[in-house]
């Protein structure tokens, strides 16, 4: 028995009219993305950085040579408000991970880019961040996490209306 089942078990004593078996399922999702999110920030701070900052960086990138985007494209990648993002832009350009610099195709847009520093940080906390994703879905095995990947890969597709 895990924690759920032990709520489970007493909303159906307390509520056996309802079918609590949807709570079973999100209220596991929720308490493992709680310990993976607490583990993977961790890792993120040894590097100096938090989720909002490693999301900028990783996105920068990962889009390739000259890793460098618009503000407009990162945050279509990122999903978050203008406001947001411009704020994690002005953090990372205070420490020096990206810089804003002209379009060159348009000088009336900005192009946000990595810097030597934010490359070589990146390439740090990304190797770190993959290496703490394989420890913790080290307990499954390679059938278990292929089999979960694929059933939450269709929930999600479905949910997100795109499956």
């Amino acid at each position: 028995m895990d924690h759920v089942d032990g709520i489970l078990k007493q909303w159906n004593r307390e509520r056996p009219d309802l079918d609590v078996a949807p709570m079973g399922l999100i209220g596991r999702i929720s308490r493992i993305y709680g310990h993976l999110m607490r583990e993977m920030s961790e890792t993120f701070a040894k590097h100096g950085l938090n989720r909002a900052s490693f999301d900028v960086l990783a996105t920068l990138r990962r889009s390739g040579p000259p890793y460098a985007l618009s503000p407009g494209d990162l945050l279509a990648a990122t999903m978050v408000t203008s406001g947001t993002m411009t704020n994690r832009i002005d953090q990372l350009e205070k420490a020096g991970l990206v810089a804003r610099a002209h379009n060159p195709e348009d000088r009336r847009s900005m192009r946000i880019s990595l810097t030597q520093k934010g490359r070589e940080v990146i390439d740090a906390a990304v190797t770190d961040h993959v290496a703490t994703q394989a420890r913790l879905t080290a307990m499954l095995s390679e059938e278990e996490r292929k089999a979960l990947d694929e059933m939450l890969g269709r929930y999600l597709s479905r949910i997100e209306g795109e499956g």
